[in-house]
């Protein structure tokens, strides 16, 4: 085994949002050796960059790692695909780009449960210190950081008719959907600048890249941890073939997200040992909450035909609009190759009982039976729904001790009564956005689920098994919490339970996932966990 010379103050597990973050915010001090694993390589193609290139990146084995759920009893025996970045940048290299905090009653929830310093109040500084948003600094945001934040770069007829559909439902328009609370109706803002996309990467590893005291390795598959004495002192990691250790001085930060990480401490023989033992891994550490609390947004994927009205569904069939879209593209970097994947936001709630709004519509001039199809060849849009706060729980966990092997994803989907009352009523509310008088003008059709399916508890969550789709927002499988909590992996400044020298900073941290998408949310636990590891270094 070959040992990369010296030893480090920090190994940064992954370069996806969160590690890209850590990798910059911790090299800032000359005086601190910094090493970053990726295994994923350079972000050197040019549909990491084309804002639409997420049609070509997810599903493709050079930039997503093609995991697949475990057949989900509560989406009627279907398997979804489960993309992951596997580039630098991770998934900010591949995503929506849409900058979504959640609410703040998200973050206040967390400090309820006894996590001091995750309150609003508390994070709103790190969310500010990312920024460099087209809006300027203020009292929500912040100008001249890493994380690029722009308005999208073109506007379509049908969208704009369905926000006015939503306003004519009494919800409000607004400007901006991150202020702390994002019940409306607005366009998202996303992680772009001048028409290409901004990730983490661009945003934070390559500006630090100069710096001869952080080194980042890449293509490389992390086996295990170093433990020795109650305390993580290493990693170990294949690459080219040859296995190779890297040790650490001070600590070893888990960026890897809710999957990576979790697969990375399961081959070193920490979590469940009911879990582990039977495939011949030794147990390390006996932690149950590692790979439990598996949190995922589930969207009822409606499809509406209109009419009278464009959609992209038309360009995409026409070779002369296509060319006719790269050059808007080539020459102003604007139109529909700039699109995100949801253009048009709704958040509201799928009931009045709900103190804040508790779904989301993500609203697509565009529609295709499944993602990596070509569209339809008819006129209509996507207008999907999602419960934002769902109260089923999965697992991640390992299908076997190989290095290559992809873990079992099994998020657990519509396992709840709620949430199967939640998805019965958030296709309710998509059929009465539908009907509102002002798109009749367009003639909506609703094509999936379909007019067959009737306006009963039971029908409704039995289409919603059969439609609902994954946001790809994956959280929580090392949940942070109290040390009197079982369950928790990780305390509030993000140090795991049992074990020195190690901390966990991405997505799987969090306790319950947050109200929208969760990049950005990512994005600020990195940021956090950063201040507080340079904080305790100097104790």
């Amino acid at each position: 085994m070959r040992r990369l010379e010296g030893d480090f103050d920090y190994i940064v597990v992954g370069a996806g949002t969160a590690g890209c973050i850590m990798a910059n915010r911790l090299s800032a001090d000359p005086a601190m050796r910094v090493l970053v694993l990726e295994a994923g390589g350079n972000d050197n193609w040019i549909w990491f960059h084309i804002p639409v290139g997420y049609l070509f990146a997810i599903g493709n084995p050079r930039s997503d790692w093609m995991f697949r759920t475990e057949a989900e009893p509560g989406l009627n025996g279907r398997s979804l695909a489960y993309p992951r970045g596997k580039v630098i940048g991770g998934c900010s290299a591949i995503n929506a780009m849409i900058s979504m905090r959640g609410q703040a009653a998200d973050y206040d929830h967390w400090r309820q449960l006894g996590l001091s310093g995750w309150g609003y109040d508390d994070v709103l500084p790190a969310f500010k210190r990312l920024e460099d948003h087209f809006l300027g600094a203020s009292e929500h945001h912040g100008a001249g950081g890493g994380w690029r934040i722009e308005a999208p770069r073109l506007s379509w007829a049908i969208l704009d008719a369905v926000g006015d559909a939503a306003a004519e439902m009494g919800i409000r328009k607004i400007a901006d959907f991150n202020t702390g609370d994002n019940e409306g109706i607005s366009y998202f803002h996303v992680n772009q600048k001048r028409g290409r996309r901004w990730s983490a990467a661009r945003g934070f590893l390559k500006p630090a890249m100069t710096r001869p005291n952080l080194r980042l390795e890449t293509k490389v598959l992390v086996d295990r941890l170093v433990v020795e004495q109650g305390r993580v002192t290493g990693v170990r990691f294949m690459q080219n073939g040859e296995m190779v250790e890297a040790r650490t001085r001070g600590e070893v930060i888990l960026t890897a997200g809710s999957i990576g990480s979790i697969q990375v401490l399961h081959r070193s023989g920490i979590g469940p040992a009911d879990w582990l033992s039977p495939l011949g891994i030794d147990i390390v550490l006996d932690k149950q909450g590692v790979g439990r609390n598996l949190q995922d947004h589930l969207q009822q994927r409606a499809i509406y035909k209109v009419s009278n009205v464009r959609t992209l569904n038309e360009t995409y069939w026409s070779l002369f609009r296509r060319g006719l879209m790269g050059l808007d593209y080539a020459f102003r970097r604007r139109g529909p190759l700039t699109m995100a994947p949801s253009q048009l936001g709704i958040f509201t709630r799928s009931d009045p009982a709900f103190e804040r709004a508790n779904i989301q519509f993500h609203v697509q001039p565009l529609s295709l039976d499944k993602f990596g199809d070509p569209l339809h060849r008819f006129p209509a849009i996507t207008v999907s729904a999602c419960n934002l706060r769902p109260t089923s729980r999965g697992t991640v966990r390992l299908r076997s001790a190989k290095l290559d092997e992809a873990p079992m994803i099994a998020p657990n989907y519509l396992a709840t009564d709620e949430d199967r009352r939640v998805a019965a009523d958030a296709i309710r509310t998509t059929r009465k956005l539908m009907k509102q008088p002002v798109l009749q003008k367009y003639a909506p059709s609703e094509y999936l689920p379909g007019p067959s399916v009737g306006d009963d508890d039971a029908s409704l969550a039995r289409a919603a098994g059969d439609i609902g789709t994954t946001i790809f927002h994956p959280v929580g499988t090392a949940k942070m919490g109290l040390a009197s909590d079982p369950s928790a992996v990780v305390d509030e400044r993000l140090r795991f339970f049992g074990l020195g020298g190690l901390r966990i900073a991405d997505a799987s941290v969090m306790p319950t996932i947050t109200s929208g998408n969760t990049n950005t949310p990512t994005a600020m636990i990195a940021e956090k966990a950063a201040a507080m590891i340079l904080e305790d270094s100097r104790r």
